[in-house]
């Protein structure tokens, strides 16, 4: 994929075989194997959730894996569409808006960072602005998608080499996106580095709560590279994932003491699904949003959006 992806930029046989690639994939992996997974006794698809199933504590999902199903092309966003909801229901989708960019402003205390969430702005263009733009100029799309790489490749512990690949731009002027970064944010930088450090003492790192994530490779030369990715990446993702738990726990409790009826049925990385009772959608999207916002105090705002229809493709 790798190779056909440079290749699609000056040939057009490589694209078509991106696409065949990616549309053969789909039918495979879901649209010949979901209907042959529907329960007979409920007319229903049903995943398994595992606790133990990935290291940063995210929720993962098998048989099926609902949660690679792809977002970002139109045809996988068709096949969420398939998921609907009961007669006289409506399903609720409700995201946790950038939640780990918010959770790397708070574990970092960087005053731009800060500022910029509890001001409300748009944190890529707000990043658009701060490296390649000019103060009082609005950052143009481009800009903000580059931004947005950075914000979201930083955090993975995303090299120069990788960010040029990722924007198809030379690694020297990759490097000077990073330096002109981290010029801006300090305190995301000195973040990273003293997390590595304590990651390299300690051979683990924790959470915001304190659950502890090892990185058994931190000492290792062939995998020490990417255990320090890990160490910068996990406490965001592990948060997270304390933070999505915790919110479900009180939805739970919410909805049992309120004796709504409604359900959680999914959830998926940053977003959780329920079944609502469709005179009761607006009211419970509103109520599970505040819950989700108050899940856990930051310095900076939790934001949730959300999302009401009939089928999942629709909701989020």
């Amino acid at each position: 994929e790798e190779v056909l992806t440079e290749l699609a930029l000056d040939y057009p046989l490589p694209k078509v075989l991106l696409e065949y690639r990616s549309l053969s994939k789909l039918k495979s992996t879901y649209t010949d194997k979901l209907p042959e997974m529907i329960d007979p006794g409920t007319g229903r698809v049903h995943t398994s959730f595992s606790m133990v199933g990935a290291s940063t504590g995210r929720l993962s999902s098998s048989d099926p894996n609902v949660q690679n199903i792809p977002i970002r092309t139109a045809e996988g966003r068709q096949i969420r569409t398939a998921f609907v909801a009961a007669p006289g229901c409506k399903l609720i989708s409700a995201d946790y808006s950038q939640i780990e960019l918010r959770i790397m402003a708070h574990l970092s205390k960087d005053e731009g960072m800060i500022n910029a969430f509890q001001n409300g702005e748009d944190i890529h263009s707000a990043t658009a602005t701060e490296v390649f733009g000019n103060p009082g100029e609005a950052a143009s799309e481009e800009d903000r998608r580059s931004a947005k790489a950075i914000n979201f490749g930083l955090i993975y512990g995303m090299s120069a080499f990788g960010l040029g690949k990722a924007l198809g731009i030379p690694r020297n002027m990759a490097q000077e996106y990073i330096d002109s970064y981290f010029a801006k944010y300090p305190g995301v930088k000195l973040y990273m580095e003293q997390t590595k450090e304590i990651a390299r003492e300690k051979g683990f790192v924790e959470t915001l709560f304190g659950r502890r994530l090892y990185l058994p490779g931190i000492h290792s030369g062939r995998t020490r590279q990417a255990a320090e990715r890990a160490a910068i990446n996990a406490p965001m993702q592990g948060t997270a994932a304390d933070i999505m738990k915790i919110a479900m726990i009180n939805i739970q409790d919410w909805l049992e003491k309120e004796n709504i009826k409604a359900k959680m049925i999914l959830q998926v990385h940053d977003e959780v699904i329920l079944e609502v009772a469709t005179k009761e959608a607006d009211s419970v999207a509103t109520k599970i949003s505040e819950i989700m916002s108050k899940a856990a105090t930051l310095s900076v705002p939790l934001e949730v959006e959300s999302g009401i229809a009939d089928n999942w493709g629709e909701a989020h």
